[in-house]
């Protein structure tokens, strides 16, 4: 199969993701492994901040109903989403996450996170922010509170509890977008629906993980197996 496309548009992008299943945003670990080594720098990130791949992360989410978070080496990751419950299983070892929870497999702090997503989703970073009581400290912005709202965020990302399923633009009054797309964060079980729910668990963990890895041995046949087991961790 191999792993050779070049982006010059949103729906180059949307193809990509389409075709190859799983497209890491940054560089990584496999060389030749993201969309920032196949696209042009202005292309990656443009002077004015209108075509380029930052804008096309919500289209390409939402055309392709494609997962999209933190899932490798801590990096955002588009996986389209028959691949992604192969992830999901995998990654969760067969838990949801209130069992998880109950058997001791994830803290405290993530669970309240994750049960403010849950009961909010589609909910924006922010207003996660604002609902929980954390703090945050941006360049504009600094607010007072509880502190691991981005940490226990990754894990959940991670661990495949949530993902962001869009990016949402401040609107000024002549009908331009203003400004970087703000996150706007679900679980994959009320994002993809029943396609989801009926199909994370139907594999044992380890068949997910076999069927993952053959998937990028397709893409990779010349990279170590070592390394694609690693990258997949």
């Amino acid at each position: 199969m191999g792993y050779d496309f070049w982006i010059q548009s949103c729906q180059d992008l949307i193809n990509a993701v389409q075709e190859y299943g799983i497209v890491p945003y940054f560089s990584n670990s496999i060389p030749g492994f993201s969309l920032e080594e196949h696209c042009n720098a202005s292309v990656l990130f443009s002077e004015t901040g209108e075509e380029d791949t930052w804008a096309w992360k919500g289209p390409v989410i939402q055309s392709t109903g494609c997962a999209y978070a933190k899932l490798f080496e801590k990096k955002s990751t588009y996986v389209r989403s028959d691949l992604f419950c192969d992830l999901a299983n995998y990654r969760r070892d067969g838990y949801d996450f209130d069992a998880r929870y109950d058997d001791g497999l994830a803290k405290y702090q993530d669970k309240q996170l994750f049960d403010l997503i849950n009961s909010m989703a589609p909910v924006l970073s922010k207003e996660l922010r604002r609902e929980g009581g954390y703090a945050y400290h941006g360049r504009w912005q600094k607010t007072e509170g509880k502190r691991g709202f981005d940490a226990s965020l990754l894990r959940l990302q991670e661990q495949c509890y949530v993902i962001t399923s869009d990016f949402v633009y401040t609107i000024d009054k002549n009908g331009n977008k203003r400004g970087w797309g703000v996150a706007e964060y679900s679980t994959p079980e009320k994002f993809f629906g029943s396609c989801f729910t009926e199909n994370v668990y139907s594999r044992t963990p380890e068949e997910s993980y076999e069927r993952l890895i053959r998937h990028l041995l397709s893409l990779f046949p010349n990279v170590p197996l070592t390394s694609l087991k690693k990258f997949l961790k």
